[in-house]
């Protein structure tokens, strides 16, 4: 069974483990600072490619759900979702509570679960120069 573990939780670093049972078929790691985003997918599309593996054997998706960054733990929690709510298979966290996951009747949803408030910060650019 083809498992998907995806940690974007630490030091603006994206973190992919990729196992098939308890055998680690592939790992990767890369710094990606402010750029998660961008390269989390074609990230896990590379690895998948050079292992001659499809997004079809994925039979579950794991994902760090707590700490880290505000919007790397996002990043990481959302695509996990998106990722399993597309190929239908199950995800889930890394941390585990009554509130990190909600289930409908045909698809669960991790929940991130934020260790401190978001460190968000306003730009000081104004419209006229």
């Amino acid at each position: 069974m083809i498992v998907l573990f995806i940690d974007t939780t630490k030091d603006h670093s994206i973190e992919i483990t990729v196992r098939d049972n308890f055998k680690i078929i592939a790992s990767e790691k890369i710094f990606a600072p402010y750029a998660q985003a961008e390269k989390l997918l074609p990230l896990i599309d590379g690895i998948f490619k050079k292992n001659n593996l499809s997004f079809k054997d994925i039979k579950k998706i794991k994902v760090s759900n707590s700490g880290g960054s505000f919007t790397g733990l996002r990043i990481g929690v959302i695509t996990a979702n998106a990722l399993g709510y597309a190929l239908g298979v199950p995800v889930e966290g890394e941390v585990r509570s009554k509130k990190s996951e909600s289930r409908s009747k045909k698809f669960n949803v991790v929940s991130p679960i934020y260790d401190k408030e978001p460190n968000i910060t306003k730009s000081n650019i104004t419209d006229n120069p």
